[in-house]
């Protein structure tokens, strides 16, 4: 565990940097403001898991593109989201990426933010702190990207987020499936979780979105470009 020099670790923002370059995660350490202590490092999609849920962060830095990634496109950077829901951590996507497809993903996964690689020290610590506050981050040429895939009115998009910032990771996930039309069972082996629990998080969705039924939760989402 590293922070800057003169800073507390219990007063700093608690980062953990998940890429599998260690060059990469060194630089990232050392380049880091002041108030930031990086507590855990992760090179995959296991360890990044386990690192997580041990050292409980506030920022998690992740690179959208890992080792053991085990969904259809295999980028693994959205599944280490998916993974570790719920936690409070927040989660900003670090790539050297810009693809539309990539950033997409990640956000849809509940990532908060998107930057490059090429961003300065300064920069990545700025996003952290913002990140962590409750803000979302975007470099400024993948904002367009997000703007597409949430809305194409900046109205709309900035609508959509708030909603969604009410659900936690894994209410996303399951409002997206059952809202595609997937049923209780389906949802349950698909996210391994027990049926009890997918029907306790689709009540809590409806709720927290004003909602009445499953039917009226796939015209939400529909309306929103979400599935």
């Amino acid at each position: 565990m590293s922070a800057a020099p003169g800073t507390h670790v219990a007063d700093a923002l608690r980062v953990v940097i998940v890429d599998d370059h260690s060059i990469f995660r060194s630089g990232l350490r050392a380049d880091l403001g002041t108030g930031i202590a990086v507590v855990g490092e992760a090179a995959d999609v296991e360890s990044a898991v386990e690192v997580i849920a041990r050292t409980e962060p506030d920022v998690v830095l992740l690179d959208v593109h890992l080792p053991g990634g085990a969904g259809e496109d295999r980028a693994g950077g959205a599944e280490v989201i998916a993974r570790t829901a719920p936690t409070p951590a927040r989660f900003l996507a670090l790539s050297v990426s810009d693809a539309a497809d990539d950033v997409v993903r990640v956000i849809r996964a509940g990532a908060r933010g998107y930057i490059t690689k090429g961003s300065s020290g300064d920069e990545v610590s700025r996003a952290v702190a913002a990140v962590a506050g409750g803000d979302a981050v975007f470099s400024p040429r993948l904002a367009g990207f997000v703007l597409d895939a949430f809305g194409a009115v900046a109205g709309e998009t900035a609508t959509a987020v708030e909603e969604l910032d009410r659900l936690s990771s894994r209410e996303q996930e399951v409002m997206r499936l059952i809202a595609r039309g997937y049923a209780y069972k389906e949802v349950a082996a698909d996210l391994f979780i027990s049926v009890k629990t997918v029907e306790t998080h689709v009540s809590a969705v409806l709720r927290k979105l004003q909602l009445s039924s499953r039917h009226e939760l796939t015209a939400w989402a529909t309306a929103r470009r979400l599935l």
